[in-house]
């Protein structure tokens, strides 16, 4: 999705990252109040409500996981081998 939206694909990883454990973080927060969450998350008034409304951009990734852990989520990140990398080295010998 960020690919399309014109990121470079090192931003688009990232990007996606902070937007599923954001979703993750939003779900959880909406069973407590912004006052409860200010206690939570250490955060002011402001911060949770930029977090609430989706301002993703003001928040690092080292932030948004330690939201998660405050609110009682493990945030772990897995790897999956897809495919071959795009530039394989490979040793080329010319036949004669």
């Amino acid at each position: 999705m960020f690919d399309d939206l014109g990121f470079s694909p090192k931003k688009a990883a990232s990007l996606k990252l902070k937007a599923d454990l954001h979703q993750k973080i939003i779900k959880r927060a909406r069973e407590y109040s912004q006052q409860e969450l200010q206690t939570i998350l250490h955060e002011t008034q402001s911060r949770v409500s930029q977090l609430m409304r989706g301002k993703i951009a003001g928040f690092t990734l080292d932030m948004l996981i330690f939201y998660a852990d405050r609110l009682g989520i493990h945030a772990e990140l897995k790897t999956k081998e897809l495919r071959k990398p795009a530039h394989p080295h490979v040793e080329m010998v010319a036949a004669r």
